[in-house]
C-alpha cells in the first residue's frame, strides 16, 4: 500500500547511516543519495519538532558483546576506527535520540521502544542501509510492537539490489506503507 498518512507523533528512524556503511558500495541508491534523503527527512521532522533518532550499529573492539551464534557469513573481521561514527550530514543535532545496537534491528536489546513510546510516537518513517538488513528487522519488530510502519523507499538501499527489492515489493507491504521521499514530505507539510 502506498503511503496514505502520517500521525500527528510519528518518528523519523535512520538506520545505520555511519563512516563504514555509507562508504560501501550499495544498490540501487548510492549511500550518498540515501544520506541525503534521510537529511531533508530528518531537518523537515526537526522543524516539525517531531523525533529524529539515529541509530548506529557497533561492537566492541574485541567482538565481546557482538550477537553470538554460528552463521554462513561470519563475522566480518575487524572494522577501521571510527567505521561506527554517525555521518557529518546528520549529526550533531542536539535533540536527537541516539541509539546504539548490537543487533540487525534496532529495537532488540536497546532503549528504542522506551524513547518512542515516552514521546507518545505511533509511527515511524524508516531510512537507511541495508534495506534487507538493518532496516527490514526494524521494520518488523516495530509492526511487532504495534507501530504504524512508513518505509522511505527511496531512503535506503542494499549492498543486493535484489535484496533491497524483494524487501521493497514482497516484505514492507505487509509491514505497513512505502513512499518516497517526496511522497513523505508532502504528507508531513498536512500532518500539523
Amino acid at each position: 500500500m502506498a503511503v496514505t498518512t502520517l500521525d500527528p507523533r510519528t518518528a523519523l528512524v535512520v538506520i545505520d547511516l555511519q563512516a563504514g556503511i555509507v562508504a560501501a558500495p550499495t544498490r540501487p541508491h548510492t549511500g550518498a543519495d540515501v544520506v541525503a534523503r534521510s537529511v531533508e527527512l530528518a531537518d523537515a521532522f526537526r522543524a516539525r519538532d517531531l523525533p529524529v533518532v539515529l541509530v548506529r550499529v557497533s561492537f566492541a573492539a574485541d567482538g565481546a558483546d557482538a550477537v553470538p551464534g554460528r552463521t554462513e557469513a561470519g563475522a566480518g573481521g575487524a572494522r577501521p576506527e571510527g567505521w561506527d561514527v554517525v555521518v557529518d550530514e546528520l549529526s550533531g543535532h542536539p535533540g536527537d535520540i541516539g541509539i546504539t545496537k548490537r543487533n540487525w534491528g534496532a529495537f532488540h536489546g536497546t532503549g528504542l521502544d522506551v524513547q518512542l513510546r515516552r514521546r507518545g510516537i505511533t509511527q515511524i518513517v524508516l531510512t537507511g542501509i541495508a534495506t534487507s538488513i538493518g532496516v527490514e528487522s526494524t521494520a518488523r519488530a516495530a509492526h511487532e510492537h504495534g507501530y504504524h510502519v512508513t518505509l522511505a523507499t527511496d531512503a535506503m538501499s542494499d549492498m543486493d539490489a535484489e535484496a533491497h527489492r524483494n524487501s521493497v515489493e514482497r516484505i514492507f507491504p505487509r509491514l505497513g506503507e512505502t513512499g518516497t521521499t517526496a511522497e513523505i514530505l508532502e504528507l508531513l507539510a498536512k500532518t500539523r
